[in-house]
């Protein structure tokens, strides 16, 4: 059986201009031709422009393809393993760029410029971009929504790092308040509650007195947030609301 030249090239995806080219070089000349003159394609002439596909796949030039091919001793399974070899490692390398891509997808979502590591070192296992969606249905119309994700868009790791701090000092401050027993609308509990909310101010939005009082109620009601104060410390959300109202109340 033999195959015309509009048959191959409807069959390997290439023009016909292409296949004209193939012959006129010498790289895949057909192997049978009609009384006419007309070129006709066999079964080996296939296999024969697989193979310099899956090299042009590979990003030889045509001329290197034509040694390949045509040195001796060189049989169809010779190149087929060749080729996977070859075709595995860009492979792998693609799974690298893409895997960068998406990491780099993820960060400007987020307006978070950090690279995967140091995310790794501010953020932890927590991953920013699984609540966003959420975030944004809920606040995302916002002024604060806007204004917070305009200041983190400029935030180095040393700020985010610097951040982190500072959330960490006012949280502990606030589970050994609580675990001394003081009390929520204490003067000690309200200057802690003050400094939670200067800490909003300085690095999201501005929160006012009524916002923090939400945020109060969110870290009770809402039970993801209530588990990350429980997990510190048995107590600890229904404490920082209190103090946090008491505090509002103060102003």
């Amino acid at each position: 059986m033999s195959f015309s030249v509009g048959q191959v090239s409807r069959l390997a995806g290439i023009t016909v201009r292409t296949l004209h080219h193939y012959d006129e070089i010498g790289l895949l000349t057909p192997g049978e031709r009609t009384h006419a003159g007309y070129r006709r394609y066999t079964d080996a002439d296939l296999t024969r422009l697989q193979q310099i596909l899956l090299y042009r796949e590979l990003g030889f030039g045509l001329d290197e393809i034509a040694v390949i091919l045509d040195t001796p001793h060189t049989d169809e399974l010779t190149h087929l393993r060749r080729q996977h070899e070859l075709l595995t490692r860009k492979a792998e390398r693609l799974h690298e760029v893409i895997a960068a891509v998406e990491r780099s997808m993820q960060a400007h979502t987020l307006d978070i410029a950090l690279t995967p590591e140091d995310r790794f070192e501010v953020f932890g296992d927590f991953r920013p971009e699984d609540h966003e969606a959420e975030v944004q249905r809920r606040w995302g119309d916002t002024d604060q929504y806007a204004e917070s994700r305009r200041r983190v868009a400029s935030y180095t790791k040393a700020d985010w790092l610097q951040l982190r701090a500072e959330a960490d000092s006012i949280t502990g401050a606030l589970v050994a308040a609580c675990k001394a027993g003081l009390p929520a609308d204490g003067e000690h509990a309200m200057d802690l509650a003050e400094r939670h909310r200067a800490h909003m101010n300085r690095w999201f939005y501005i929160c006012s007195h009524e916002l923090h009082r939400c945020l109060g109620d969110l870290y009770v009601d809402d039970p993801r947030f209530r588990a990350t104060f429980e997990e510190l410390l048995p107590g600890l959300a229904d404490f920082v609301r209190q103090a946090i109202h008491a505090n509002a109340r103060r102003a």
